[in-house]
C-alpha cells in the first residue's frame, strides 16, 4: 500500500511520537486529541524530537509544517491511508472509538492501535471492516526506537498485517510479527517481569532505584542493545554454546531467585520509588532528559550500525 496521509488519534507521549516519526518520514499528518491544550503540547513534543530526527535522517520534504490538528475524529481519519490510534489503555474506550473510526475511515485504510497489551479481537469487536484492523505496538520514543509489534485479531486478514508491516518498515521501523494473540505481546511481557523484580528489590531494601538502573545500564543493557538475551547466553556457554549453557545454568532456574508476583504497591514503596527517581533526575526537566535520552539512543544505534558494517553482520 502507498501511504501519503497519516492520521494520529491521541497526542500523548506515544501519539506525539508517532506524529514526529510520520512527519520525519515525509508524510502529511492529521492529528486529533480531545484534551485541553493538546495541540500546543503536541507541537512542543514534535519540536523537541526534531533534532534527533534530523540526526537520524529526514525524508525529502519532511517538515513539522505538514501537521494539521483537527477538531473531530471524523475529520482526522476521513482522508487517511493509515490510521494510528494511541488512546488510553481502556478497552471500553477503544471499543467505542474504533466503531466510530472505522465508520468514518476510507474502506481501504489500515487501522492500527498502539495498545501495549489489550487484545484486538476484543476492542475491534464493533469495527466496520475489521479485516483491516491491526495492532502496531511501538516503544518510547517512537520516533527513534525501531521496534513495533504487529498482530491481528480474529477477523484481521493476513493482507492487512502484511500491509501494516510494509508501511512500518517504509518509515524506518523494525516490525515484529507476533504469532499469537496473547496479552502483553512479547516485549512488554519481558519488561514487566523485570519491572516486578525491580520493585521487589526496592521494597525489600536490597537496592535503590539508581542502583538497579546501574545494574542494567552497565551490564546486561549494553549487551542487549546489540545481541539480545538468547544470543548473549549462547556466548556464555563458550565453544559448546547454548546446550552447554542450559546444562550448566539450567538448575538455577529451580532456585527461588525471583518473585514473579508483583509486590503490593504500598504508600511506602511508592514513596521509595518516587524519592529514588527524583534523586536520579537531580532537578533536570523532562524535556531536557528526553533530549539526553534521544542523543544516547542515536549514538548507540550509530555505533551498532558501524560495528555491524565492520564485521559484515546483517540482521
Amino acid at each position: 500500500m502507498q501511504v501519503k496521509q497519516f492520521a494520529a488519534l491521541g497526542a500523548g507521549v506515544i501519539g506525539s511520537g508517532w506524529v514526529a516519526r510520520a512527519l520525519g518520514a515525509g508524510l502529511d499528518v492529521t492529528a486529533w486529541d480531545p484534551a485541553p491544550g493538546a495541540e500546543a503540547q503536541l507541537r512542543a513534543n514534535v519540536a523537541n524530537a526534531w533534532p534527533a530526527l534530523e540526526r537520524a535522517g529526514l525524508a525529502p520534504g519532511a517538515s513539522p509544517e505538514r501537521l494539521r490538528v483537527v477538531a473531530s475524529v471524523e475529520e482526522c481519519v476521513a482522508d487517511a491511508d493509515f490510521i494510528q490510534e494511541s488512546a488510553p489503555e481502556r478497552e471500553e474506550l477503544k471499543l467505542a472509538l474504533h466503531e466510530r473510526v472505522s465508520r468514518a475511515a476510507k474502506p481501504a485504510a489500515i487501522i492500527a492501535s498502539s495498545t501495549s497489551g489489550l487484545l484486538p479481537s476484543d476492542f475491534y469487536a464493533r469495527a466496520v471492516n475489521p479485516e483491516r484492523c491491526v495492532v502496531g505496538h511501538p516503544f518510547n520514543p517512537v520516533y527513534l526506537l525501531p521496534l513495533v509489534e504487529v498482530l491481528g485479531g480474529a477477523n484481521t486478514s493476513g493482507e492487512a498485517i502484511d500491509a501494516a508491516m510494509s508501511f512500518y518498515a517504509s518509515i524506518g521501523m523494525r516490525p515484529l510479527r507476533v504469532r499469537k494473540e496473547v496479552p502483553g505481546f512479547i516485549a512488554d511481557r519481558l519488561l514487566e517481569a523485570l519491572w516486578r523484580e525491580a520493585l521487589h528489590l526496592v521494597n525489600d531494601g536490597v537496592a535503590t532505584t539508581g542502583e538497579i538502573d546501574d545494574a542494567i545500564r552497565y551490564g546486561a543493557g549494553i549487551r542487549w542493545s546489540f545481541m539480545g538475551t538468547f544470543l548473549t547466553y549462547t556466548l556464555a556457554g563458550g565453544e559448546a554454546g547454548m546446550r552447554h549453557f542450559m546444562q550448566q545454568f539450567g538448575p538455577a532456574l529451580a532456585l527461588p531467585w525471583t518473585k514473579l508476583v508483583a509486590p503490593t504497591l504500598t504508600d511506602e514503596l511508592i514513596d521509595r520509588v518516587v524519592d529514588g527517581t527524583s534523586r536520579q533526575t537531580n532537578g533536570r526537566g523532562i524535556k531536557e532528559l528526553e533530549r539526553y535520552r534521544d542523543d544516547c539512543i542515536a549514538s548507540v544505534i550509530e555505533a551498532i550500525a558501524a560495528a555491524k558494517a565492520r564485521h559484515g553482520i546483517e540482521d
